[in-house]
């Protein structure tokens, strides 16, 4: 199957390759949806106009949900844009290192007339 060790580095740096493109992929499109999906904004616009209610009502109890609500659609767009800025640091440093894998062994090759 594998002869040499030529070929087990070329198959480490095509399957790190392959793992860098996906997580670009990945990341493209976690950042994206959190760019077009502003639902959670809306949300969170409806819920801070449900708070300032509660809090001319005199209702405490909804004025302490609605701010835990806020809390929580603030760290869940937190978490999701961290989630595909790491994405996209996994996908460099995987390409970067496909690339340096793959490098001495297109020195080693001589080039086609």
């Amino acid at each position: 199957m594998v002869s040499d060790a030529n070929q087990i580095v070329m198959i480490v740096a095509i399957a790190m390759f392959s793992l860098g493109i996906l997580c670009l992929i990945l990341s493209i499109i976690i950042l994206a949806k959190q760019t077009i999906g502003r639902n959670i904004q809306t949300i969170a616009d409806q819920t801070t106009k449900l708070a300032e209610k509660g809090i001319t009502d005199g209702v405490s109890g909804l004025v302490g949900n609605a701010s835990l609500l806020i809390s929580s659609l603030n760290d869940l767009a937190r978490s999701n844009t961290g989630i595909g800025i790491f994405f996209v640091f996994l996908s460099l440093v995987l390409l970067a290192g496909a690339y340096y894998l793959v490098r001495p062994l297109a020195i080693a090759i001589p080039a086609l007339p």
